[in-house]
């Protein structure tokens, strides 16, 4: 099955369920590219939610330390 006739299909039943399942068909259509992207490359979001996830801890860390310099020289 080709990737243009697995989307017009994806779609089409996006379409149909919509009547029963509102809100989660709203929300597959506003990730539906993300969606597509994932089966075409296999590739998540993953790697950029663990470096932001290790930035905000970063600072957390450093909360309470007026400069960047200080949180420096207590790590």
């Amino acid at each position: 099955m080709s990737v243009k006739i697995a989307h017009t299909e994806f779609k089409d039943w996006l379409n149909y369920v919509q009547i029963f399942f509102q809100e989660s068909t709203s929300t597959i259509v506003n990730y539906f590219e993300g969606i597509c992207n994932y089966f075409l490359n296999r590739t998540t979001s993953r790697v950029i939610s663990g470096i932001n996830n290790r930035i905000k801890l970063i600072m957390r860390q450093g909360y309470g330390f007026s400069n960047f310099d200080n949180f420096r020289e207590a790590y």
